[in-house]
């Protein structure tokens, strides 16, 4: 694929010289947008804001030392252990020194955190966590209490302009510099537009969907990270898929998801014999890292002693703690007081997407990254629980507080009026090769992996590369041959990345992985002429 974003034939871009362009209607972008006002920001989003983005769907909460007791340094301990060797601890240090900040931001917004009868925050425990640090809104709904109070801010913010029923396709890069965004409007006219800007912010989401099963919407694709990477940006950790141990196991597409907070209160996992299996496997049990986990569960699955989590005595009083959960179990026949629930790994969270640095800038000049499709170092090879929220909000406002300072005039009076407005949420239906790329992502590029079968999903990807008739699509395409090669040049096992012909861990590889797409394309010919690596 081309490394370039720029197609001659379409019309020419409108400048705005102080325009900051969000891609994307999720926490990260919108986030961004507030904390930018009153500059003038357009928000170009595929679905009506803060809907299709998996922030919504978030159900522990953010994480953040707020509790007493519990410090800045344990939250850094805890990432760093889960993140596997490989967190940059000057970023996470960063981001969870700025944690109490970001959530007094979130309630100056009106997100109702849950609060004990003394007014102070609630906190839940999570796996991986060494303190109950987990800030939520009643048990399971922190990502839809977040996105519906952040919707209603922008919604009455004049310097936000919303487009929504935008897709994004392309970047527009300039002399080395990114200065807009191509999209494509699906209100009904199909019209493709080139904006202008001064500053572009990509903040479109993860790769869940590049997965037969996954607790992510529909649109978590990784188109934004393959646009990014076509117009030549600088990506990391591309290997890294972190995959949730416990999506219900229901036949659901997305996979509703069973909240690692039930095991913070105590419910356990078995197989059909009764038996407690992640017992053996790791001195933490049920609230060992999330790799280890799924891979228990992926184990007992494939080996057909199933896995259930039981909640009947651990969660007493399921429907009032846990209502979202409840609303998934009962739609499916389940009972949580008096059955298991049947669960399966689920790619849920990406670790790997646009490189940035400490503050959220990207190896292009004016262009910047925030949120799932963002990699900042603060996750490692695994993330650590509700450490997802925590950086959405840290980076998009360390963006907002660069660009401030670097652009000038507030955004104009009736800015507003741009807006296009959208009630209708409009999902791309998976063609018959993104159906074959999901099953292929699958097999060879889920919580096992082995070089037969990744080597079998790049060739796969690059057929379906080379029969692609859609910019969508290619971008699609690009972040899935990202993952693969990354992942085949990755030679050990680490966090979310694991080999069963590399299991173990090696000192070499402890570190980061950095490429860009014609490096990726270049050593291509290597990975797969090699017989064994």
């Amino acid at each position: 694929m081309a490394s370039t974003a720029i197609a001659v034939h379409r019309p020419q871009a409108i400048k705005r010289p102080d325009e900051i362009i969000i891609i994307g209607g999720g926490l990260a972008g919108l986030f961004c947008a507030l904390k930018l006002a009153p500059k003038a920001v357009t928000v170009l989003a595929a679905a009506p804001i803060g809907r299709g983005a998996s922030s919504a769907w978030a159900q522990a909460g953010i994480a953040a030392a707020v509790a007493p007791g519990d410090t800045v340094e344990s939250h850094v301990h805890d990432t760093i252990v889960a993140g596997d060797g490989i967190v940059d601890e000057a970023i996470i240090r960063m981001m969870t020194s700025e944690a109490a900040d970001r959530i007094h931001d979130l309630l100056g917004y009106g997100v109702p955190f849950d609060r004990d009868l003394e007014g102070r925050l609630e906190v839940s425990r999570e796996a991986a966590h060494s303190q109950s640090r987990v800030v939520r809104v009643r048990g399971d709904m922190a990502g839809r209490a977040i996105m519906e109070a952040l919707v209603a801010s922008v919604r009455k913010t004049p310097s936000i302009r919303v487009l929504e029923g935008y897709v994004a396709e392309d970047l527009i890069v300039e002399d080395g510099r990114v200065t807009g965004v191509v999209a494509r409007d699906h209100t009904g006219s199909g019209t493709v537009h080139r904006i202008g800007g001064s500053n572009v912010v990509m903040a479109t989401g993860g790769v869940g969907h590049l997965y037969q099963v996954t607790t992510n919407p529909n649109e978590a694709r990784g188109g934004g990270i393959g646009m990014a990477a076509r117009a030549g940006a600088r990506m990391a950790d591309m290997e890294f898929v972190q995959f949730h141990p416990t999506a219900i196991d229901v036949g659901k597409d997305p996979a509703p998801l069973a909240t690692e907070a039930l095991r913070g209160h105590g419910a356990t996992l078995h197989n059909t014999a009764g038996e407690r299996f992640m017992v053996p496997l790791h001195p933490d049990a049920e609230l060992a890292p999330r790799d280890v986990v799924a891979r228990g569960i992926f184990a007992e699955v494939r080996a057909g002693r199933g896995a259930f989590l039981d909640c009947r005595t651990a969660v007493p009083g399921f429907a009032e703690e846990f209502p979202t959960v409840y609303g998934y179990c009962r739609e499916a026949g389940i009972d949580p007081a008096s059955d298991m629930i049947p669960v399966v790994p689920a790619a849920h969270y990406f670790m790997g997407g646009i490189w940035t640095d400490i503050d959220g800038r990207s190896s292009l000049p004016g262009f910047w990254a925030c949120g799932e499709c963002s990699s900042t170092g603060a996750h490692g090879a695994n993330r650590l629980a509700s450490n997802s929220l925590l950086e959405a909000v840290v980076f998009s406002a360390r963006i907002a507080e660069r660009l401030k300072a670097e652009i000038g005039p507030d955004a104009p009076k009736d800015w507003q009026d741009g807006s296009v407005t959208s009630s209708e949420h409009l999902v791309e239906k998976d063609h018959p090769n993104m159906t074959v790329l999901r099953k292929t992502m699958s097999a060879n590029l889920g919580v096992l992996r082995d070089a037969d079968g990744m080597r079998v999903a790049l060739r796969t990807i690059m057929r379906l590369a080379r029969e692609s008739h859609s910019l969508r699509f290619d971008n699609v395409l690009t972040t899935a041959k990202l993952i693969a090669v990354c992942a085949l040049n990755r030679t050990e096992s680490r966090g979310g990345h694991f080999r069963t012909d590399c299991p173990e861990a090696e000192d070499d590889w402890k570190r980061r992985t950095l490429v860009t797409l014609d490096q990726a394309d270049a050593i291509i010919p290597d990975l797969m002429e090699m017989s064994a690596l």
